[in-house]
């Protein structure tokens, strides 16, 4: 089902698109301690796809989708999330009152996420058919959840500047809901799309 790392060009491809994004965002980032914090994620979350690659081995699809999701974060991580350009460019362009950029990343997190976690439910734990897509969701909100509280916790550890530069909440105090609801939101999307894929070609799962 899968290639080896070596045979696998579009696997290649992606891993020197991440490094060489990586190296670019690490260049003068806005606040360079701020920057360190949030690529902890990257570093967790690559430590745990290139160790767990031996036994497990996700499609070139979920690959991508990982890869889109730690770009946008790389991205987000360079500037902080509420001081990225895009974000502000959003924010005139609809004269929105905030940097809404984390908001995306949050609901892309669900949207490209959720995906690869039904890979994995449906060949692990064998669960298939609407559970697989009840249980993706159930995770992704969960698994959001749990990251804004680790992420107040950290907050608490660091200074305040660097905390809530880290938490990026400007001014919101419903600001972890909300990025855990369009988390969910994302991957109700992600899970509707899929599903209508897999009605038009029962092969795909």
């Amino acid at each position: 089902m899968s290639k080896s790392f070596k045979s696998n060009r579009v696997l290649q491809g992606l891993v020197v698109w991440l490094i060489v994004l990586w190296i670019i965002t690490a260049i003068n980032p806005l606040y360079p301690s701020d920057w360190l914090l949030e690529n902890l994620l990257v570093f967790i979350w690559g430590g745990l796809l290139i160790f767990s690659y031996r036994w497990f081995v996700f499609s070139n699809r979920s690959y991508a989708l990982f890869t889109m999701f730690l770009s946008l974060h790389l991205v987000g991580a360079h500037y902080t999330y509420a001081e990225t350009p895009f974000g502000f460019w959003l924010q005139t362009l609809f004269d929105f009152e905030r940097n809404h950029y984390d908001r995306i990343v949050h609901f892309s997190f669900g949207l490209l996420i959720a995906y690869p976690m039904r890979e994995f439910l449906l060949r692990q734990s064998g669960v298939g058919g609407a559970w697989s897509y009840f249980f993706t969701i159930n995770g992704i909100l969960a698994f959001s959840a749990f990251y804004e509280v680790l992420e107040v916790i950290a907050a608490m550890i660091v200074s305040p500047e660097l905390g809530n530069a880290y938490l990026g909440t400007q001014g919101d105090e419903w600001d972890a809901q909300k990025d855990t609801f369009l988390a969910f939101v994302g991957s109700i999307v992600a899970m509707l799309v899929t599903w209508s894929l897999a009605r038009k070609n029962p092969g795909e799962s």
